[in-house]
């Protein structure tokens, strides 16, 4: 099985130099986890040609960590995903305070990749910085 053919393949992220002096490439399940990385890094408006792909979630910058805001920063996960990341199917997402830092929150996504059904799980921290 060819995993690029399968799952897609591009430039890896965040762009670095490989050992053999190229731009390093990701193939598969981890140029999906690093579409998932980069959607939701990425702000509303911020791609020029593109303008309403990303997350937004650099709005909850300086919020405070509550149910409510984690809340919504679970909706903005859950429908930026859903619209931007045909790969997956979201089996569920968790937005928790973080334990050791006030600060932050983690974000926890469950998914299944479409073309096996095989599932996958993605932890990404997130600074709110209140």
């Amino acid at each position: 099985m060819d995993a690029g053919k399968l799952f897609g393949r591009s430039i890896a992220f965040p762009p670095r130099i490989g050992a053999d002096g190229h731009m390093a490439w990701s193939e598969g399940p981890q140029n999906i986890r690093e579409s998932i990385q980069i959607i939701l890094q990425t702000e509303v408006g911020e791609r020029l040609m593109l303008r309403p792909f990303g997350a937004g979630l650099g709005q909850f910058l300086f919020e405070p960590n509550t149910t409510a805001n984690r809340s919504l920063i679970q909706e903005r996960v859950e429908n930026a995903l859903r619209l931007w990341e045909p790969r997956i199917r979201l089996r569920q997402v968790r937005v928790e305070a973080d334990p050791q830092d006030p600060k932050q929150v983690i974000i926890t996504l469950d998914y299944g990749l479409v073309a096996t059904g095989v599932g996958e799980r993605l932890a990404l921290t997130v600074n709110l910085g209140s």
